[in-house]
């Protein structure tokens, strides 16, 4: 068993480390929203790059998320408890769904508006931001 928490640190200090190295500065500079902000006047550029840094944030948070399992995941070896993890997956589940409700009513209520779908990306990002924040923050 020794072996194998090894072998998933190994692994994980990897891809820790791929992560570190994307989120670079210069890599990182191009996907925020104060950058997109820049081109709102161009409404689909904007909505376009409102895109990217979704998904960058959207890789971020499963990150940090992949993290809080692997830690949890090594408590319950330890102590033979697996109450955190499973109350952490369903807090992530309920994350999830909350990010989307949240974010889908403030679309509708300026839908048609083609100012709605920027509206929603933003709340999205900004939510996902604030989960890694405390997520981080749980690991220190």
């Amino acid at each position: 068993m020794r072996t194998r928490m090894t072998k998933k640190t190994l692994v994980f200090s990897t891809l820790f480390a791929l992560h570190a190295l994307v989120q670079s500065p210069a890599y990182a500079a191009k996907k925020t929203i104060e950058n997109c902000e820049k081109i709102k006047d161009d409404t689909i550029e904007y909505s376009q790059c409102l895109d990217v840094v979704k998904e960058a944030i959207d890789r971020e948070l499963q990150t940090w998320v992949n993290n809080q399992v692997f830690t949890l995941e090594e408590l319950a070896l330890k102590t033979g408890r697996k109450s955190a993890l499973a109350m952490f997956r369903r807090s992530q589940k309920n994350f999830i769904t909350f990010r989307e409700n949240n974010c889908r009513w403030q679309y509708l209520a300026i839908s048609p508006s083609i100012q709605a779908a920027p509206a929603y990306k933003k709340c999205y990002i900004q939510l996902s931001q604030t989960r890694i924040k405390e997520l981080d923050q749980l690991g220190k």
